[in-house]
């Protein structure tokens, strides 16, 4: 075994607290810095000073990023790496030891650098990321508005699919206004709702009125549209940076046509158009379970460029997605670790729509799958195939076609023959086919 040499010189590791930062340089006593930004100013210059290079931080809630630009800024390496990876000794744990452990770690280059972005895709993803923050506040409010109608005996939400939709928010307007006609609220449903459910929505609108739920729902509804103002808001931000960004770039000559967005479709001009001019031409969306909306946040959370992923199983580790192994000696054993990206519950969502789909093949896989091992597995297993497609289509340019569900059970029945055919013959028998009695 070679002996372990040093490959970074000029190294420092830093300990960043919420009120403290600890930077550590060899050969030098810790030195640390509070966290207002003169004095982070301040820790900049200390490692200039001494010729540093290379700084090695964990990232730490969000307390890294301003230090992480201004080292960005001063032209140093930064690596921002995962905590699990440079836990100390148990037991001997201080912030002073922690920079050390970590600038000796990262000295001998025994530290991973994690993802990080440029600074255009990290603005899209704040925008993109507020905008997901406020659709879980919205949808907590419309819980709040279920719950005053149900205090009123008003079982609206159990009738119609959705009382956030066109009709139910004329409905409740309507209340807030004082109607209590069950008969005139009903008419202000649509056509549809009209012609298959108008007797139910009719018995469901019998309430008991209360003036305190009255109140209530007038509040969940107001806090309902706030949220919703605000996702205005941020789809106005990614208009005008994605407007930026695409500014320059050639059209794209042969534009597929845009899949339906169901919920929460971003109000963003020629989304499509412009996703696929930032892609030069490459379009993901053609993958099953991914539309315009799950692209745009793909792209704010990985950017265009996957080959910072050396292969399709560095970056479905890197989600999350790839199975887990524990073995020691003859023991194998299932791991118990679970990783939760952002990224790998984007595919998780996209695999779940597919389990439904009636003429996807990668539908028929997962339903396959969740029949013998749980919906949990299939789910994870189809997230990770749409991963590799999706890196295989951004790296190579891999063109995906669809085979269809007939095709794929017909690939499935020759490659359980093939295993039947091989099993049979270890034990000395033949397969034959059925033949018809009759004949």
């Amino acid at each position: 075994m070679g002996k372990l040499e040093k490959i970074k010189l000029k190294a420092a590791g830093i300990d960043i607290g919420s009120e403290k930062i600890f930077v550590a340089i060899e050969e030098q006593e810790v030195k640390s810095f509070r966290t207002f930004t003169s004095t982070l100013h301040q820790a900049v210059e200390y490692l200039q000073l001494h010729g540093i290079e290379s700084v090695a931080m964990e990232a730490t809630g969000v307390y890294w990023i301003a230090l992480y630009d201004l080292l960005e800024q001063a032209g140093m390496e930064v690596f921002l790496v995962n905590p699990t990876e440079t836990k100390n000794v148990p037991g001997r744990k201080t912030d002073v030891q922690d920079c050390q452990w970590i600038q000796q770690l990262h000295s001998y280059g025994l530290l991973r650098r994690s993802f990080i972005p440029d600074p255009t895709i990290r603005e899209l993803r704040v925008y993109v990321r507020l905008r997901e923050d406020h659709i879980s506040m919205a949808s907590a409010h419309v819980q709040h508005m279920q719950k005053a109608l149900t205090m009123m005996n008003i079982r609206l939400h159990e009738v119609i699919s959705q009382i956030q939709g066109s009709s139910g928010i004329k409905i409740i307007e309507a209340i807030l206004s004082g109607e209590r006609d069950a008969e005139k609220l009903t008419l202000l449903c649509n056509r549809q709702i009209l012609k298959n459910k108008k007797g139910d929505v009719i018995e469901s609108l019998k309430g008991n009125y209360r003036s305190e739920q009255l109140f209530a729902l007038q509040q969940a509804l107001d806090s309902w549209r706030h949220y919703h103002g605000k996702i205005e808001e941020c789809d106005r931000k990614i208009e005008l940076l994605l407007k930026e960004i695409t500014q320059g770039k050639p059209p794209v000559e042969k534009l597929s046509k845009a899949k339906p967005i169901r919920h929460h479709r971003p109000n963003v001009a020629n989304l499509h158009e412009k996703l696929s001019q930032i892609l030069e031409g490459k379009d993901p969306t053609v993958l099953p379970g991914i539309s315009d909306y799950t692209l745009m946040q793909l792209i704010a959370e990985v950017g265009t460029d996957l080959t910072q992923w050396s292969s399709e199983k560095h970056f479905t580790s890197w989600s999350g997605l790839a199975p887990g192994k524990n073995t020691s000696g003859k023991i194998t054993k299932r791991s118990k670790k679970n990783i939760n990206t952002r990224v790998g519950q984007i595919f998780r969502k996209a695999a779940q729509s597919l389990l439904q789909s009636k003429h996807i093949a990668l539908g028929a896989f997962a339903r396959r799958l969740r029949a013998r091992k749980g919906p949990m597995i299939a789910i994870k297993a189809t997230a990770r195939k749409l991963a590799v497609m999706f890196y295989n289509l951004l790296t190579k340019g891999l063109d995906y076609v669809e085979q269809g569900v007939k095709k794929y059970e017909e690939q499935y029945r020759t490659q359980m023959t093939k295993f039947l055919q091989k099993k049979a013959a270890e034990f000395g028998y033949a397969m034959v086919p059925i033949t018809n009695s009759s004949e």
